[in-house]
């Protein structure tokens, strides 16, 4: 249930480092053992060549990538997690929370950067179901999502994983050389029983099958 105001303490930061799925696994970024198979999922031989187009970084080069990483690795905002395909054991992806305001309950997920075998499948899907619950879990009272507004693929993602958009902030900043504004995206603590039993519904054995899904995310939200 939503905390009151009134009642309010503030939440946790984020210190999970194991979050179990059924498609996949987060675990907490660790460039030993992820840096090589993520560089093969963002930059190998069938690599998704839009996955850097709206991103603030990459492409990169080999060392650099690999001294991004250990960077970010010893981040705590953002927490970084990398995407395990539990079929395989493959690191397929990473995504991080951010922006992470204990005192007001507040937190982002963002760094989202999927490589192609997990990109319209439910790994993508339950990768950032099992960060939005993680964060309510918690506590916090928002989840937020934030694109470049030119990113079609981001906004309609942050639309069908249920976000409610809530505007654009204009010449938010410049990346790359470019002028960037920024679409911004919630989810409420109120609202996320009900998001959160739609992603339930979504991922079951009964809604994936071999052949896909049976039902939309929307149709399992309703």
């Amino acid at each position: 249930m939503p905390i009151s105001p009134a009642d309010w303490t503030g939440a946790p930061a984020p210190s999970a480092t194991l979050i179990e799925g059924r498609f996949i696994r987060l675990e907490r970024l660790d460039p030993a053992r992820h840096a090589e198979q993520l560089w093969q999922a963002f930059q190998g031989p069938g690599a998704d060549p839009k996955l850097w187009d709206y991103l603030p970084y990459g492409p990169f080069a080999h060392d650099a990538f690999n001294e991004w990483l250990s960077n970010h690795a010893a981040s705590s905002d953002p927490y970084f997690f990398t995407v395990i395909d539990r079929a395989s054991g493959q690191a397929q992806g990473m995504l991080s929370l951010m922006s992470i305001v204990p005192a007001q309950g507040r937190i982002e997920i963002g760094h989202v950067s999927f490589g192609a075998p997990m990109q319209r499948s439910p790994k993508s899907t339950e990768a950032v179901y099992l960060l939005a619950k993680e964060a309510f879990d918690l506590g916090y009272r928002r989840l937020e999502w934030k694109c470049n507004n030119d990113n079609a693929r981001s906004r309609q993602a942050a639309e069908r994983l249920g976000f409610s958009f809530e505007g654009v902030f204009r010449q938010h900043m410049v990346a790359k050389g470019k002028n960037r504004d920024t679409a911004w995206f919630s989810i409420l603590d109120s609202e996320w029983p009900t998001i959160g039993a739609g992603f339930e519904r979504w991922l079951s054995e009964e809604n994936q099958s071999g052949a896909g899904q049976r039902k939309t995310l929307a149709e399992c939200r309703a």
